[in-house]
């Protein structure tokens, strides 16, 4: 279960990077950092999302490494739980909810 958590986020990690590099939001954000630092949604976007799912990336893989090197199952499953609830948190916290006031775009939108 360790080995399965660990792998699914650092996948979702990498879609997350390449829709990065490809977001209209975080290219304007880039290229006008001055202007778009005081705009809520593009900050949100360009910076505080990206850096907040980065975080939560390392604190399940260090609560996996942690829980590795556990002697127990009780201690694994333990450290797991702390760790993973943590990065879930952190996960759940950075997400663009439609009712979230960090956001004011819709879920879905055509290209």
């Amino acid at each position: 279960m360790r080995h399965w958590i660990a792998t699914i986020v650092h996948i979702q990690l990498l879609f997350g990077l390449g829709l990065y590099v490809i977001s209209p939001l975080v290219n304007y954000f880039l290229h006008h950092f001055k202007e778009a630092v005081h705009l809520r949604e593009i900050r949100f976007f360009g910076m505080e999302h990206s850096l907040m799912m980065l975080i939560a990336v390392v604190v399940i893989t260090i609560g996996s490494a942690k829980a590795k090197r556990k002697p127990t199952a009780v201690e694994k499953y333990k450290t797991m739980a702390i760790w993973f609830t943590v990065g879930l948190f952190i996960i759940l916290t950075s997400i663009p909810w439609s009712f979230s006031p960090l956001t004011s775009r819709p879920s879905f939108r055509p290209f």
